[in-house]
């Protein structure tokens, strides 16, 4: 469930020091970004809340991309209530609709010049098998193939800034995650709620280490990373528009009580993502994560990828048939 708001948890920057990668680092550590823009996929609540609430307090140009233009308007109220002055704006787009990622690309594209930092955000969990209107399986479509269409069409922007970032939220569910090329989508193996949800987080940190290498090898100095929350209270379990059956009741209550009493709150679940956008010790290719035992909570470090996400062969093939099946070319 998600933390609930609390104004003194926006503080004053300050000076970046050295002991960036050190077992103390908090938001309070990123310097100020004005004349920055950021979008962010998911800004309505949890980890995609607390992150744009941070850069907005750090003075960055702050754009939150909403399902629909009611919690864009609620979003952007909320973070002005906590960051008085704060410089927002708001697309609306339904990730699972490459038509919607299209214009909400094309959105951007007509009123900024420039994107600072793309975190792709957005996710869902614990669905039924569903599908999107081009047949592909819902949980893949908005976590990964969504992202994938939308990294691809801001890419103007991003590269008419100076070393641009993009950011991949992942998850600890990448670690069981298997990406089976001939079957993305559940045509042919029975389906897992839980095996979804790992096989999207793992297409999304394969995508940030192969974009990383596709920035390379274009000679682009921008930088692709990926950062997970480790265990934080969200609303991830639930925010969906799913059928209400037993089975997804029995689902969200659980998630409500692991939010409860096992997890970080979702303040803290977003100081990897903000490390992984602010921070000027990391490099390219990085992963971020909780420095906790088992990386469940804790202040952000360097973690290690599992082996599948690291694949460059793999990640060749997941982009091919990405860019196909969203219809667009990206590097």
């Amino acid at each position: 469930m998600e933390s609930p708001v609390k104004v003194s948890r926006v503080v004053e920057a300050t000076t970046i020091e050295e002991k960036e990668f050190m077992a103390h680092w908090t938001p309070n550590e990123i310097a100020d970004l004005s004349g920055k823009t950021v979008l962010i996929t998911g800004a309505n609540s949890g980890i995609g809340f607390e992150t744009a609430v941070q850069l907005a307090a750090r003075s960055a140009r702050v754009v939150v991309s909403c399902r629909s233009q009611e919690k864009a308007n609620q979003t952007l109220q909320r973070i002005q209530q906590l960051v008085p002055g704060a410089q927002l704006s708001a697309i609306t787009m339904e990730l699972s609709d490459l038509d919607s990622v299209a214009r909400a690309a094309d959105a951007f594209l007509s009123t900024h010049g420039q994107l600072d930092c793309l975190v792709n955000n957005a996710g869902v969990m614990g669905l039924p098998l569903l599908r999107n209107a081009r047949g592909h399986e819902m949980v893949f479509a908005v976590s990964h193939l969504g992202h994938f269409a939308l990294t691809a069409q801001l890419l103007p922007a991003l590269r008419a800034a100076t070393q641009a970032r993009v950011v991949t939220v992942s998850s600890l569910a990448a670690r069981k995650g298997q990406l089976l090329m001939n079957d993305l989508h559940w045509q042919h193996t029975p389906y897992s709620k839980v095996a979804a949800y790992g096989r999207a987080k793992l297409a999304n940190l394969s995508f940030a280490l192969e974009l990383q290498r596709r920035f390379d090898a274009a000679g682009m100095e921008a930088l692709s990373l990926a950062a997970h929350p480790g265990y934080a209270a969200t609303n991830v379990a639930y925010a969906s528009d799913a059928p209400a059956g037993l089975g997804r009741r029995l689902w969200e209550w659980i998630a409500y009580l692991g939010n409860r009493i096992l997890a970080q709150p979702a303040e803290q679940g977003a100081w990897p993502t903000l490390y992984a956008a602010t921070s000027p010790a990391v490099s390219g290719g990085d992963y971020i994560g909780p420095a906790g035992p088992f990386e469940f909570r804790g202040p952000p470090t360097k973690v290690a990828a599992v082996a599948a996400a690291r694949d460059p062969a793999l990640a060749a093939e997941l982009w091919r048939q990405s860019e196909d099946l969203c219809g667009v070319r990206l590097l």
